[in-house]
């Protein structure tokens, strides 16, 4: 029975913990995580397809690198690991912010804090849902969450063109 008891309080700790991660990124890193928050509002197959390019190069070595019997190789396979999970939440970071400005879009009188705190909580208890959650959204935010840190830590913004004199913005 202490197992389950722990078990549980470990996943609460965690649920709880996943909405603050994500509050301290977009505190310590307001700009970071606002390009994200772009990136995921103009173009998010664009960062999908480049989250799963760089899933793979991130995931490749670092296979590699834990499968070798040696220490210093494991230690840098567990060393990548935790960088492209860091970067993976930092675009959640970006998602999180995407869905709290919607809902202050809704006309919610939410302070930008309470609904980032929203947004987040929102985005983890989404991928919670069993099999829909676990199977689709997890990966596909997972993926797009990666793409969309790689081009806010690039800088790399969407661009505008304008087809005609007076016409309105478009996404390239």
């Amino acid at each position: 029975m202490a197992d389950i008891t722990a078990i549980f309080f470990i996943l609460v700790l965690i649920g709880l913990a996943y909405p603050a991660m994500l509050a301290a990124w977009w505190l310590a890193f307001p700009n970071l995580i606002a390009r994200a928050q772009e990136r995921i509002e103009r173009t998010p197959w664009r960062a999908f397809w480049l989250g799963l390019g760089m899933g793979f190069v991130i995931a490749i070595p670092t296979l590699i690198l834990l499968s070798l019997p040696f220490g210093p190789a494991k230690f840098t396979g567990w060393l990548v690991l935790a960088l492209g999970l860091t970067m993976i939440s930092i675009g959640a970071g970006g998602i999180a912010a995407h869905l709290g400005d919607r809902l202050q879009r809704v006309g919610t009188s939410y302070s930008p804090v309470g609904a980032f705190i929203r947004g987040a909580v929102i985005l983890e208890l989404a991928v919670f849902f069993p099999v829909l959650g676990w199977l689709f959204l997890w990966p596909l935010m997972l993926i797009m969450a990666l793409g969309i840190t790689v081009y806010a830590l690039l800088n790399s913004g969407p661009k505008i063109t304008l087809r005609s004199p007076g016409s309105v913005p478009s996404q390239v």
